[in-house]
């Protein structure tokens, strides 16, 4: 969030009950050969969203579990060295909820899926009175127990090294990484930072350069290139940053902001979106309970050397906790054609 000025976001964050799940011969026991959370997204992709219904590493056994829901599918992801998880909801029947719930569109609201319960979840923040509550329930009604609502404390908005503080003339956020193209470098931030294009300066009032590229909303990144000798390298704080890579449900990570510092904790879904209200909606976000504070916006997740997210939102604080929301690295990467560093 940017310090000067507070963007209202929507948070419907659905709180789906969990479907029942149905037990699979052996499913529990690891598989000979273990897939890497990378490998089971690609199994996913190729059998498609009515046979399947997210994934996530359970951390007890250490295996990654791939939701399925057919028999067929199952084998599959155990041919492949995942576990398989037997589910009553697909992929592409959540993703219509989630569509009933954008066209609701209620200010103050997230959603996501949660592969764990196999649901829609739905968060509403303190801004959503009883009416527009009665209308998210009712445009969702359809998808019966597929759907979960929650209210949750505070209210959703964006929170303005990677971690470093940078400033325009009129707010502050949070360096995400720092990036290059050939002999010229860059750092990535936050979208709603980077609106208008300004200058950016350090902390201290020295000039960094300008902004080159803005995508908010619908996306929340954006892109400032280096243009004096101020000093950058590719860390966030003492951590070395060496590639950037997608996030999965159950990994442990680290945030770190202008604000707040470090703090840690797990990814609990992909693909979430949040309504912004007059600014605007953003989807394709990794939702987490790692906390942020306003000032963040544009902070560095990481996962040891990996660039994973920039910091775009959420509602609660540090000190109470809450839930934040990132945008993706390696979606900005490749529209601006950097890498890290």
């Amino acid at each position: 969030m940017k310090t000067n000025r507070r963007i209202q976001l929507l948070a419907v964050t659905s709180g789906l009950i969990a479907a029942t799940a149905i037990a699979l011969p052996a499913a529990s026991a690891a598989p000979a050969a273990k897939a890497t959370p990378e490998k089971a997204a690609t199994l996913v992709a190729h059998l498609g969203a009515d046979s399947t219904a997210g994934t996530y590493y359970d951390t007890a056994s250490r295996t990654t579990v791939v939701n399925v829901t057919t028999q067929a599918a199952a084998d599959s992801v155990r041919a492949a060295g995942a576990t398989p998880r037997l589910v009553t909801h697909s992929a592409a029947q959540l993703a219509k909820a989630g569509d009933a719930t954008k066209a609701a569109d209620v200010a103050g609201s997230a959603w996501s899926v949660d592969p764990r319960s196999n649901t829609l979840e739905i968060n509403v923040d303190s801004r959503v009175t009883a009416a527009q509550l009665a209308q998210l329930k009712k445009s969702t009604a359809g998808y019966g127990d597929a759907v979960h609502i929650t209210r949750v404390a505070g209210t959703f908005s964006p929170l303005l090294s990677g971690g470093d503080t940078v400033q325009t003339t009129q707010w502050r956020c949070s360096v995400g990484f720092n990036v290059r193209s050939g002999s010229t470098y860059y750092f990535l931030t936050a979208g709603h930072c980077t609106e208008g294009k300004p200058a950016y300066y350090t902390g201290s009032g020295t000039y960094i350069g300008p902004t080159t590229g803005t995508s908010f909303p619908g996306n929340d990144y954006g892109i400032v290139r280096y243009d004096s000798s101020v000093a950058h390298d590719g860390t966030v704080g003492s951590q070395d940053i060496t590639s950037a890579a997608n996030a999965y449900v159950g990994e442990s990570v680290k945030r770190r902001g202008s604000t707040t510092g470090i703090h840690s904790g797990t990814v609990q879904a992909l693909n979430a979106t949040v309504n912004y209200g007059a600014d605007g909606i953003v989807s394709g976000l990794i939702k987490t309970n790692v906390c942020a504070e306003p000032g963040d916006s544009g902070g560095s997740l990481y996962d040891g050397t990996k660039a994973i997210g920039l910091t775009s939102g959420g509602s609660g604080n540090c000190s109470s906790g809450g839930t934040t929301y990132f945008q993706p690295v390696t979606e900005a990467l490749s529209a601006y054609g950097v890498s890290v560093y």
